[in-house]
């Protein structure tokens, strides 16, 4: 696992608009969706909130690779790519519901374990 270093995680911070969450089947065929509900938890994990999940959940079940995609204010984009875990319980699964709007069923918390980032071609962890 690595960690996301300083300037990504202040980027996180200042992104604009949902990001990008793509995910693979077992086949290998992409998936890909807007997430509005995510956030960071710690220096080397990203939790998107599944709410209206289908594909995307089962992608996650499959044991499927993701990559988060998302950019800053100031147009500079960044890539995230891991592993995935499906949580409905636990420490994670707890704060995402502390900061979910709660219009928002909120099934599980889907953790990107991070192994890379980039920053258009330059990788960055």
């Amino acid at each position: 696992m690595a960690l996301l270093p300083e300037s990504v995680r202040d980027a996180w911070e200042h992104r604009d608009g949902p990001v990008v969450l793509t995910s693979m089947d077992s086949a290998g065929v992409p998936n890909a969706i807007y997430a509005s509900c995510v956030s960071m938890f710690g220096d080397d994990k990203l939790v998107v909130a599944d709410n209206y999940f289908s594909k995307t959940r089962a992608n996650i079940l499959a044991d499927s690779k993701a990559a988060i995609l998302f950019i800053t204010a100031d147009s500079k984009a960044f890539q995230v790519k891991g592993t995935l875990e499906y949580q409905t319980k636990g420490e994670i699964f707890d704060d995402m519901k502390q900061w979910l709007d709660p219009k928002h069923p909120g099934h599980a918390a889907v953790v990107l374990h991070v192994e890379e980032v980039y920053s258009g071609a330059d990788q960055l962890a």
